[in-house]
């Protein structure tokens, strides 16, 4: 099944207010992110994680965001949370740096 244009262009445009939302929330709390990355919080203890934007185009981060929005949606003010074990989540990143 095939998204529509509009469709994706849609999503994205939520995706960067939700990055833009979590980039900000770390700028409150004195941390920061560098360039070309967002932040995510992970599993049931959230834990923050720091990740490049590359991994944006990872087919399994894919899959990680469409959970988020399944469980929280797109609007909520706790920053980009991801509904999985961490150890899921770092799976997806190692294997987004293989060639």
């Amino acid at each position: 099944m095939s998204m529509s244009n509009h469709t994706k262009q849609l999503q994205m445009a939520i995706l960067k207010q939700i990055l833009k939302r979590g980039s900000t929330l770390g700028k409150k709390r004195g941390f920061d992110v560098p360039k070309g990355h967002f932040v995510v919080y992970v599993g049931e203890k959230r834990k923050r994680y720091i990740i490049p934007i590359s991994l944006l185009t990872c087919d399994q981060f894919h899959r990680l965001l469409r959970l988020a929005e399944e469980e929280f949606g797109f609007d909520h003010n706790v920053g980009l949370t991801i509904p999985c074990e961490e150890y899921t989540c770092i799976n997806c990143i190692m294997l987004s740096r293989l060639p």
